[in-house]
């Protein structure tokens, strides 16, 4: 109100008030720079001497006054006032809270930093601490023909047959002598994409499609995957419920056979189910990621199969990178690197911290509203670990590199420097690494383009009743809104999003009379068929600007249709275009800025924000002006240069077009293959992919069993002289078998003369006998995970075990089950548990242990080394080949043992440590330590962050009742290990069932979700989790894959197991 506009000048002055200034001095500083402000001086002198809870009880004292006065003598404006000046002083308290807290988690990282880099400049010479060749940040893009250059990269590689995998909400992508798109919501279609249809729909769509396109077309480049969900509902197109679909093809040499779309040469779409049948916005996909990794899996180890029989001499075709856009993608992108030991590309387009920063300075919504509607702080940790597993990031401008990524634990430029100057001159980096950033814009198809001939001495009429270009529909559709159709136009192409700015871009047209009389403007801001029934969200943006046209009384100057295809994208620019119009982009913050180079190719002068991947853009193109989004006034003044100024206008359409070639698919598709054919290959290390042609004959490891290493131990000697320790585990341990020949005579003095419980793969020597057998887990039917991790180890898991044995006797005894343990514990540990028990190893396919750190199989030796009986007990060195990518070895172990000295000086000095490192329970591939008081240790993300900010990869969990602590690799854990055993020894993930309590450890979550079946055991049998585990995230009730019953005797697991399918009833 008007009246309220005093009211508003103190209110404006409380909130400009800076510190800075002393407050005995300011006043006077003020008169000498001829700058007083009574209100200003007000608030210095009297508001800023108080604190919030005093203006708290002013405001309750005039609304208490407001009872004992008449109607006339109330004065609301005062209560109001009193109301406002507190609340604004309340979230002024809080923003500086906030600032306070950013302050000091800054310095932690700063510090970790420099702990981080201690002693790592000692090992370079002056020369070599230089910046090294090539690192400099300047831009530098030399003009390059795009089709010479991709043709120079094509003869060079033109024996390859790449394979990429692209993933996209939930999207990512992965590459080798062919290539995969991924993209999660499922929305997404080779033709006329449904772009602006909601959030999830964005240019990036378009982006993404345009890219597997364009690799699949690329020499070299044999096969290019995009896999997205599969959508099954009548609210949307039939295509999208289709398995596959052919983006470009591509027949195999010498293959007579025509070749079907899922396993030959080309560009595709592949639908995965999952989730739900319907479409829904991407925040709700995140409790089913697990379940998109399995069947994405699925897929590639079936494509890998079917292109090696063709091009790979019968060896699979693994993908050459796993390439993940989006947090959600990015999350599955890592999973899928861990499970196939392919290297990781990431590229985030929009990310999570930067949009969490974004909304708190609205001032709308709390942090815990935020991650309520978009689950942001699911999408940064996400976005983490695609830092922790990425080989590459992929970004589109320097501004996301230097001012978004650095928001992250897990990146810091300068250190990423300082470590690939190391990599570059062979130096140790002690453990630690960095994702290498790379900056690649978008490109863009030319084919389609036809760029306008412009004359600039002549008015232009649009004249829709005519022929040819002019009879266009969508023409039509726009001019119909004009009422002077030879303005020149101002075309805005965005979803009606708040953080698109549109709202401001109206104010300005509408505030600004010379801009009104000499432009029309034209918003296209997606599809719609009635308001009421979008999203809340989009609904207030076009509400806001209906009522800002009419508020400016806007008719007949301002186009909004309600629909257009994307097809006639293309001709909207063309019309823009053709009325010697400008293309604006008011983003309040662009990514990248699509539209920018798609308005550029046709010869559209820009005005777009001066936040994020338009300056980038500008500095290429210098086709326009840049402006700051806040400002209504500078948008105005740009817009009204451009298209009042001729020369100006024809000057920025010219510079456009002359450097738009930059921006191509060949130019982006060089650079592309250039740095992901340069990464270091990694692939599964074994020949052959099992899958069902399973033969008595084909019982040899084959290469496998070199990297094997053999774990002796006499089962029948243990179980009849049941020798157990003081402490109750048994003396299980690795010997020599040149100085401890195996025989049943001293094998009891081999055991006694081996160390305690600890169980760890050393280096193979001619004296270890190599097994002969292949794990008999292969020839299983199902397997039974049995991963119960909230009932004590004796006798709450072992009475379980027997339960589960009991529940399954006749499948046990027909062989057609298989049985596997994943738990915390070391190897040594869950072996003397079972044996003292009275159960047999044996009966075991598979032991999971040290939370996914190890994998082992008992096997058999031959006769002339063991006697019938004696068990051999191998670590799978396979695997761990597989989830040793990044790990940090010994630097790691230093790091978290001076954590624990940190964590146990804060106890009191008669009290025994914290933490203590558990060297018996420690394997190469985990380190453990035991908790004494939960308590007092941080919970698992603050460890994360911690190894995160000194460059180190791991994967942290607490056991359940938090008295164990494992880090192990950043790609290893339990569910990651059932996956191995899929990709290894081709089990069914389908036909694998996982038992679990009703909690569990940290990795318990992931253990639920995928498509395997999942047995919840429910009751008082199971114990309180730690209070280090977060409550659960989602609900998994609905899952069909997911069960649960209320208790843990044989005939209620028989209940359970009939519901999976797995027992008939």
């Amino acid at each position: 109100m008007a009246g309220n506009d005093w009211v508003n000048s103190y209110l404006e002055a409380i909130l400009d008030l800076r510190p800075a200034i002393n407050a005995d001095k300011s006043s006077l500083l003020l008169r000498e720079r001829g700058g007083f402000n009574p209100t200003r001086y007000f608030v210095e002198e009297v508001i800023t001497g108080f604190d919030e809870t005093d203006f708290h009880k002013t405001w309750v004292r005039t609304a208490a006054m407001r009872n004992d006065r008449s109607p006339q003598e109330r004065n609301t404006r005062l209560e109001n006032m009193c109301w406002r000046i507190w609340n604004l002083a309340r979230k002024k308290k809080q923003t500086e809270g906030e600032e306070a807290t950013q302050l000091s988690r800054r310095l932690l990282r700063e510090k970790a930093r420099q702990d981080s880099t201690v002693g790592m400049s000692e090992d370079l010479s002056e020369e070599e601490k230089s910046p090294a060749r090539g690192e400099s940040t300047r831009a530098c893009m030399p003009k390059i023909n795009s089709v010479d250059t991709i043709e120079t990269w094509a003869n060079e590689h033109k024996d390859k047959r790449l394979y990429i995998v692209l993933l996209r909400h939930v999207d990512s992508i992965a590459f080798e002598l062919d290539n995969q798109c991924f993209i999660i919501h499922g929305l997404i279609r080779g033709e006329n994409m449904e772009l602006g249809r909601d959030s999830d729909t964005g240019g990036q769509v378009k982006y993404i499609v345009e890219l597997a396109r364009a690799l699949g077309s690329t020499p070299g480049v044999h096969r290019v995957d995009l896999l997205t969900r599969q959508i099954l509902a009548d609210d949307v197109d039939w295509i999208y419920a289709e398995p596959v679909e052919t983006l470009t093809s591509r027949n195999c040499e010498n293959d007579e056979s025509p070749e079907l779309p899922a396993e030959g040469g080309g560009a595709y779409i592949i639908r995965i189910p999952f989730g739900p049948r319907g479409y829904i916005r991407k925040e709700l996909l995140w409790p089913h990621i697990q379940e998109f990794v399995d069947g994405a899996l699925m897929h590639i180890m079936h494509v890998a199969k079917s292109l090696g029989e063709q091009i790979g001499d019968g060896k699979p075709v693994w993908p050459i990178i796993i390439h993940g856009h989006y947090a959600d993608a990015g999350g599955s992108a890592a999973l899928l690197s861990g499970a196939l030991n392919v290297p990781m590309v990431f590229t985030g387009h929009s990310l999570g911290k930067d949009k969490l920063e974004q909304l708190l300075k609205q001032g709308k919504q709390s942090r815990e509203e935020i991650n309520v509607i978009y689950k942001i702080m699911q999408r940064i940790e996400a976005e983490e670990l695609c830092l922790d597993a990425s080989e590459v990031i992929i970004t589109s401008t320097r501004q996301e590199i230097k001012e978004q990524w650095k928001l992250y634990d897990g990146f810091d430029l300068i250190l990423a420097r300082n470590l690939r100057a190391r990599i570059e001159r062979g130096v140790s980096c002690y453990g630690k690494y960095m994702p290498r950033m790379v900056l690649i814009p978008p490109g863009m198809e030319f084919s389609h383009v036809v760029v306008p001939d412009v004359d600039m001495d002549g008015d232009v009429e649009v004249n829709v009743d005519g022929s040819g270009d002019s009879d266009l529909p969508i023409w039509e559709e726009i001019m119909r809104f004009f009422t002077n159709r030879c303005k020149p136009m101002i075309l805005a192409l965005a979803r009606p999003d708040p953080k698109k700015n549109i709202t401001t871009l109206v104010k300005a047209f509408g505030e600004c009379r010379q801009l009104r009389e000499l432009a029309n403007l034209t918003l296209i801001m997606g599809n719609r068929d009635n308001i009421d029934e979008m999203s809340s969200t989009n609904t207030a943006v076009l509400t806001s600007i209906l009522k800002l046209i009419d508020k400016y009384d806007l008719y007949g100057q301002v186009a909004y249709p309600k629909h257009h295809k994307q097809s006639e994208v293309p001709d909207i620019y063309r019309l823009a275009a053709k009325t010697k119009g400008v293309f604006i982009n008011p983003a309040f913050i662009e990514p990248f800025g699509l539209t920018l180079i798609e308005a550029a190719a046709h010869g559209l002068p820009i005005v777009a924000t001066n936040n994020g991947g338009p300056i980038d853009i500008h500095k290429i193109l210098n086709n326009g002006i840049l402006v700051d989004p806040h400002n209504q006034n500078a948008i105005a003044d740009a817009l009204y240069k451009l298209v009042s100024d001729k020369q100006l206008w024809l000057q920025c359409r010219k510079n456009g077009l002359k450097n738009i070639h930059q921006f191509s698919w060949p130019e982006h598709c060089k650079k592309y293959l250039l740095q992901v054919t340069n990464l270091q290959p990694r692939h599964p290390q074994w020949d052959k992919i099992e899958g069902t042609e399973k033969s008595e004959s084909d019982d040899s490891l084959g290469d496998s069993s070199r990297d094997i290493q053999d774990l002796t131990l006499n089962l029948n000697n243990l179980l009849n002289d049941k020798k157990v320790t003081e402490d109750g585990s048994v003396k299980n341990v690795i010997g020599t078998l040149k100085e401890h020949p195996m025989t049943r005579n001293n094998l009891r003095s081999v055991i006694m003369e081996l160390s305690k419980g600890l169980i760890r793969p050393t280096k193979k020597d001619n004296s270890v006998e190599k097994t002969n057998k292949m794990p008999l887990i292969r020839k299983r039917k199902n397997i039974i995970v049995i991963a119960i991790d909230s009932v004590s180890s004796s006798p709450g898991l072992i009475d379980i075990i027997k339960s589960i044995f009991e529940a399954l006797a006749g499948q046990r005894s027909s062989g057609s089950v298989g049985f596997v343990v994943a738990t915390s514990m070391n190897f040594s540990t869950i072996h003397s548990l079972l044996v003292a028990s009275g159960l047999l190893c044996t009966e075991f396919d598979a032991f999971i242990c040290n939370s996914g750190g190890d994998v082992y199989y008992p096997s058999y030796t031959s006769d002339d080394v063991l006697s019938t009986g004696q068990i051999l007990f191998t670590a799978d060195q396979d695997y761990h080949s597989q989830i040793e990518y990044r790990w940090g070895g010994e630097e790691l172990r230093k790091a978290l043992l001076h954590w624990t000295e940190s964590i146990n000086e804060k106890k009191g000095e008669s009290e025994e440590p914290v933490i203590v490192e558990n060297i018996e329970g420690s394997s190469p591939l985990c380190f453990a330590f035991n908790v004494r008081n939960p308590k007092i240790v941080p919970p698992v993300k603050e460890l994360r962050k911690l190894m995160r900010i000194q460059a180190l990869r791991c994967n942290v969990l607490y056991s359940h009742d938090g008295s164990r602590l494992n880090v192990i690799p950043v790609l290893a854990s339990r569910s990651q290990a059932s996956r191995y055993l899929y990709v290894r020894w081709g089990i069914e993930l389908t036909k694998m069932v996982i038992i679990v309590g009703e909690s569990g450890d940290t990795d318990y979550e992931a253990l639920l979700g995928g498509m395997h079946k999942t047995l919840i055991l429910k009751g008082p049998f199971n114990t309180v989790a730690s209070q280090l585990h977060a409550a659960r995230s989602y609900s998994f009730d609905d899952s069909p894959n997911i069960v649960q019953v209320e208790g843990c005797t044989t005939s209620e697991i028989i209940c359970g197991l009939q519901k999976l399918g797995m027992i008939k009833a």
